[in-house]
């Protein structure tokens, strides 16, 4: 079993794949955490709990000295009975105190996973792939249930860990705080790994070690966002991208979050994960009850390589859903940057019949075809076609497209609405806003209230019209601004603190709805690029634009930070034109298509103002990416070298038999009289022999793992280079 309970030491001992984790209940019912890390056979309390009389941390029983919640290493504190850390929730009673005391009251183990009401989640295929257990606890005053749920996956190094609330008293409780999860680890020996940014700089690697107090990162933007993603990692000092332990927390969720360390006056080290309190409360009525997001937890042994090849095979098997799970994702081109609003079909018509003779496979119509959209300042919200630009509809456009043997696409920004538009004019409610503030606009616009039930009607009802009414095969789903006024006309005061998470149930219903209505459209998400890169999207959606930042140089920074923990399937890349619209740098067509091919590959310029020799290289990287894409996009992807560490970057992804590879390779500035370089291969099998495609030379895995590969002398800046190894057998295969 990957559960047990010891009766008689009250001891939960969780079995994942290689991982342990082990929970007991202490004296009066107090759930503490005892271990987190590698697999042990069986767990006898080498580590016991150990207690001292220590000034200033009072004690629950006055009996005890030298028993104190504030050195309790627990599973899920509460605040005002003796621990001073920061608590993993908080209510607030009627009469307004805020105090409580959850004790435990019994267990249940069961084979499979259960779903998440409301809320996207990791899931199982059959039973037999997980078992589950909760914990119940109660605070015996307020009569207030609070049932931890732990589920551990038998193939994986992978436990996810939720919360539920349920007032079963007679009294109205606020919930102030609700986060999904907190461990606390008996020492802070560690570094604090997150991945922040900005807008066009998504998911940078920060690393730096904890220091006594309180480290955080948070979003309270109304969306997980660009400035950071709700993952954080703990790694031992000597972890790095292959060796040490690693633990790593990720919440599946798109909304306002906090993560945080709190290193306390003995050392240890709190961490905490879930919805963010601020500005949120939640009114639980008598017979009412409360779902937090989940986290799932993963240890590596392996460094940040184990960690990420867990969450990469977890998060693309058993998070995301439908048929493009295992499907081989289109290459597309997208006019976005090649026409922005000013396009009519004649002018889309071209881009997509240049695209076809290239060889690309589907068109994606981005902003601008409905209302009167000339600009960002009308029309969102106004579902119907503009037939100024498109006479014959979406319909008509997409049957002409698919008639040149292209798959056809189009661009939505359902969550949104515009001053300038019908919809607001008839529903001026219907928009997040708060009685008598101004509505401040983001990109002209402002957002719709999803908190509200016919709101979201209305959005699945057009959005389904749409869909119905012409052939598309793909849906780009954009999200272009953060929150401000948060509130709802349609709550009560009491309740207007729920509004942010409100919105999110109301968005994961339309996603459902709308993604379940039709399954044979592969939709993306998008948010400004990557403002909403995280687990919860992932559920409803497959793959995500990972950045409105298409520089082939910055997209190294971005693309490796993202990897750390989502997979490649998981992210579009896309070619762009030159001087690139974001950066103004001006990089090679090779680099860009090398660096676009480490992902969901895609164009996204004016194909029919490419030169001949241009035209002849994308249909080299379009015939080249269809023979890689698999491995690409269901390989398993080794980072080789960080471009946050230096002036080199290396990435390759290996077959899951170990039969073939590709690897890239990238320099971004040219040294005079440079040293040479070399790359250690990763993930190869170390008894079998690779061919190098196009070189004639066979090396053995170990060789290629052990003693690398030369980088051949490279001229200029933002220069790339790649290798493709197959398997060899025989002599025949030399010839293939």
């Amino acid at each position: 079993m990957a559960i047990t309970f010891d009766s008689i030491n009250k001891t939960f001992h969780l079995q994942a794949k290689d991982t342990s984790y082990v929970m007991q209940i202490f004296r009066d019912g107090y759930l503490a955490h005892l271990y987190f890390g590698k697999k042990v056979r069986n767990y006898h309390h080498s580590n016991k709990l150990q207690f001292l009389d220590r000034g200033f941390s009072p004690n629950p029983d006055p009996s005890d000295r030298t028993f104190s919640l504030d050195t309790l290493p627990q599973e899920y504190p509460a605040y005002g009975n003796t621990d001073f850390r920061t608590p993993a929730y908080q209510i607030q009673l009627e009469n307004g105190s805020t105090v409580s005391d959850l004790r435990y009251k019994t267990y249940k183990i069961y084979k499979g996973k259960p779903k998440l009401n409301g809320l996207p989640a990791t899931y199982v295929e059959t039973e037999d792939e997980a078992e589950t257990l909760e914990i119940e606890l109660e605070d015996d005053i307020t009569k207030l249930k609070v049932i931890l749920s732990y589920t551990v996956f038998e193939h994986f190094n992978a436990i996810t860990r939720s919360v539920r609330f349920e007032n079963q008293g007679s009294e109205n409780i606020k919930i102030l705080r609700a986060l999904s999860m907190n461990i606390d680890f008996r020492d802070a020996n560690f570094d604090f790994l997150h991945l922040s940014g900005a807008h066009c700089r998504e998911r940078y690697m920060e690393r730096k070690p904890l220091f006594v107090g309180t480290q955080s990162i948070e979003s309270r933007r109304g969306a997980s966002s660009h400035q950071q993603n709700p993952f954080i990692a703990l790694l031992r000092k000597n972890a790095n991208e292959d060796e040490g332990e690693v633990f790593g927390f990720s919440l599946v969720y798109s909304g306002n979050f906090l993560a945080q360390v709190e290193v306390d006056q003995f050392h240890t080290a709190r961490v905490s994960l879930g919805i963010n309190p601020f500005d949120f409360t939640w009114l639980l009525e008598p017979g009412e009850a409360f779902q937090t997001p989940e986290v799932v937890m993963v240890y590596s042994d392996q460094g940040l390589n184990g960690m990420s090849q867990t969450f990469h095979r977890l998060y693309r098997t058993r998070l995301a859903r439908g048929p493009f799970r295992y499907k081989e994702r289109p290459i597309l081109i997208n006019n976005w940057e090649a026409t922005y609003f000013d396009f009519n079909e004649e002018k889309i018509l071209e881009i997509a019949k240049a695209g076809k003779e290239l060889g690309i496979e589907l068109f994606v119509l981005d902003d601008g075809w409905f209302g009167k959209r000339d600009d960002d300042k009308s029309s969102l919200g106004d579902w119907f076609v503009d037939k100024r630009k498109l006479p014959n509809g979406l319909a008509g456009l997409a049957t002409k497209i698919r008639e040149m043997g292209m798959q056809f696409g189009l661009w939505v920004e359902p969550e949104m609405i515009s001053v300038d538009s019908d919809l607001y004019r008839k529903h001026p409610d219907w928009c997040l806003h708060v009685p008598k503030r101004p509505r401040s606009e983001g990109r002209n616009q402002l957002i719709l209230d999803y908190s509200r039930k016919e709101v979201c009607d209305y959005i699945i009802k057009v959005m389904s019209d749409i869909l119905s009414s012409a052939p598309v095969s793909y849906v780009k789903w954009d999200m272009n601004r953060h929150m401000t006024e948060i509130g709802s006309a349609a709550l009560p005061p009491e309740r207007q603190r729920e509004t942010a998470h409100r919105y999110m149930l109301g968005l994961y219903r339309v996603m459902e709805e709308i993604t379940s209505k039709f399954p044979h459209v592969l939709f993306e998400s998008c948010s400004g690029g990557g403002g909403r890169f995280d687990p919860g999207i992932l559920y409803y959606m497959p793959q995500t634009w990972t950045s409105d930042n298409t520089d082939a140089i910055s997209r190294l920074k971005i693309q490796y930070g993202t990897s750390i923990v989502y997979p490649i399937s998981a992210m579009g890349a896309h070619v762009s034109a030159v001087p690139n619209h974001q950066v103004h740098r001006i990089t090679s067509l090779d680099i860009r298509g090398r660096v676009a091919m480490s992902g969901n590959f895609g164009y996204e310029l004016d194909l029919t103002k490419l030169t001949d020799e241009e035209k002849e290289k994308v249909k080299d990287q379009v015939v080249f990416y269809k023979e890689i894409r698999r491995l690409v996009q269901y390989g398993n992807f080794y980072r080789i070298l960080s471009p946050f560490e230096g002036n080199e970057t290396a990435w390759m992804f290996v077959s899951e038999d170990q039969s073939e590879a590709f690897v890239a390779y990238f320099r971004v500035l040219a040294e005079a009289n440079a040293p040479l370089s070399s790359v250690r291969l990763k993930g190869l099998d170390p008894n079998k022999q690779y061919y190098l495609i196009g070189k004639g030379e066979v090396y053995g895995g170990d060789e290629l793992m052990y003693v690398g590969l030369n980088v051949p002398y490279l001229k200029g800046d933002f220069v790339s280079f790649m290798w493709i190894l197959k398997e060899w057998k025989s002599i025949s295969d030399s010839c293939n």
